[in-house]
């Protein structure tokens, strides 16, 4: 989970799928709305594969939701 500002000027709580990842404080995010059930308040998702935001690594399955290269 992580704390966003918008473009816009709004600063919304963000989820981060996947296992791990490599953001930091001042890395730029794309986000895309979708809430998390388990979560309150969390109604956005980082993309990840784009930006700042790296994919998973060793994902084989469902790769294109976590930013995954294919795996030769």
């Amino acid at each position: 989970v992580a704390r966003v500002r918008l473009t816009n000027g709004l600063e919304v709580t963000a989820y981060i799928p996947g296992e791990g990842h490599s953001l930091q404080e001042h890395s730029v995010v794309l986000v895309r709305g979708g809430r998390v059930k388990d979560l309150p308040g969390v109604r956005y998702h980082i993309v990840r594969g784009t930006l700042d935001s790296t994919g998973v690594e060793g994902r084989s399955q469902r790769r294109s939701k976590y930013g995954g290269k294919r795996n030769v």
